[in-house]
């Protein structure tokens, strides 16, 4: 059993070992690479986010194949449910236990749009069944951050030292009338060094969190948006009247 016991401690502090350096070296990773946002790494789109930063610190962009038109896909990413997602609900208590802020317990709504918008994002532009884009100010590193809602003609100049701006869109580009391939993109400036800097060692550790979330919303989207388009389709084919045909005789 003391074997056991020891084996199991000796491999559970190597796997831990190999997480922490792995960590480590990502959060090297991320800050070495912040700001070096190059044309070539910025996926081809409508070019609604352009119009909010187009000269990105940082350019995070995720994306997947689905069966399903474009339309009901981005309706389905606008009422995903966030924290219905295990993964996602511990990534954001392990921010709260790092940065030893305390959960947000006010009542908010469900859906993805109308919870964001209800701590402070606002819609900047869209595209009806096409694209949505939220952006906001805010100060990440602070333990409970406050996003500012600044409206879409306010929102390229805004300069106010200290904030970090953030824009990001829920996409869908259609491949024919079945399938698509839906994007979420997350674009960031700062508005003056001091935000730069206090942002770009915030962003080396949450990078992996950050991508972490938009990965886990992509396996559940598809799902869930191809679910959706099968039933719409069955029940417009039940729709569709019998049509019976005679032949008379003459």
């Amino acid at each position: 059993m003391n074997r056991r016991l020891t084996t199991l401690a000796r491999t559970l502090a190597i796997g831990f070992g190999a997480a922490s350096a792995g960590y480590a070296a990502m959060v090297a990773w991320n800050r070495m690479r912040y700001g070096k946002v190059t044309p070539s790494r910025q996926p081809c789109g409508s070019g609604l986010l352009d119009r909010f930063i187009p000269d990105p610190e940082v350019i995070e962009h995720h994306q997947i194949a689905i069966d399903a038109p474009a339309d009901v896909v981005v309706s389905t990413a606008t009422k995903m449910r966030l924290l219905d997602s295990p993964a996602i609900r511990a990534i954001f208590r392990l921010r709260e236990l790092a940065m030893g802020g305390e959960p947000d317990r006010r009542p908010h709504p469900e859906p993805l749009l109308e919870q964001m918008q209800s701590i402070g994002w606002v819609v900047l532009a869209e595209r009806a069944g096409r694209e949505v884009v939220l952006g906001a100010a805010t100060q990440p590193w602070l333990a409970a951050p406050v996003f500012r809602s600044i409206p879409a003609d306010a929102f390229m100049t805004f300069s106010e030292p200290g904030f970090v701006k953030i824009t990001w869109t829920l996409r869908a580009d259609p491949i024919d009338d079945t399938h698509s391939v839906f994007h979420t993109e997350t674009r960031v400036c700062t508005t003056d060094a001091e935000a730069r800097g206090r942002f770009r060692n915030y962003w080396s550790y949450v990078a992996p969190g950050v991508a972490l979330i938009r990965v886990a919303l992509l396996r559940p989207l598809k799902h869930e948006a191809e679910r959706r388009f099968r039933v719409e389709r069955s029940m417009e084919i039940a729709e569709v009247p019998d049509v019976t045909i005679r032949t008379v005789a003459r």
